[in-house]
């Protein structure tokens, strides 16, 4: 009932029903990926009872790579988010 008055999360954007899109910063030569993680094939059932990712990122202009994992409890709000090698950008900060 009150997951409606919930903040969306900063750097995780809901794109319809089925997909998110989030936004990478490489650490290395700060290359911007932009991913888009869909239910039905990148994000998986977690063994806590909520849902998981884990996507390798390669950059295309400098092959820089880093690691995304988030997780997102059952109604698939972002719980945790965690990248190596690089990090998020906020949504606000989209252009």
């Amino acid at each position: 009932m009150f997951g409606f008055f919930r903040k969306p999360d900063k750097h995780v954007q809901r794109e319809g029903e089925s997909a998110f899109r989030v936004r990478v910063r490489t650490a290395r030569n700060g290359d911007v990926v932009e991913l888009r993680l869909t239910k039905g094939n990148e994000i998986s059932a977690a063994d806590e009872g909520g849902y998981y990712v884990r996507k390798i990122i390669v950059s295309p202009q400098h092959l820089d790579r880093a690691v995304l994992e988030i997780w997102f409890d059952r109604t698939y709000r972002p719980t945790r988010k965690v990248v190596e090698g690089g990090e998020l950008i906020p949504i606000r900060e989209w252009t």
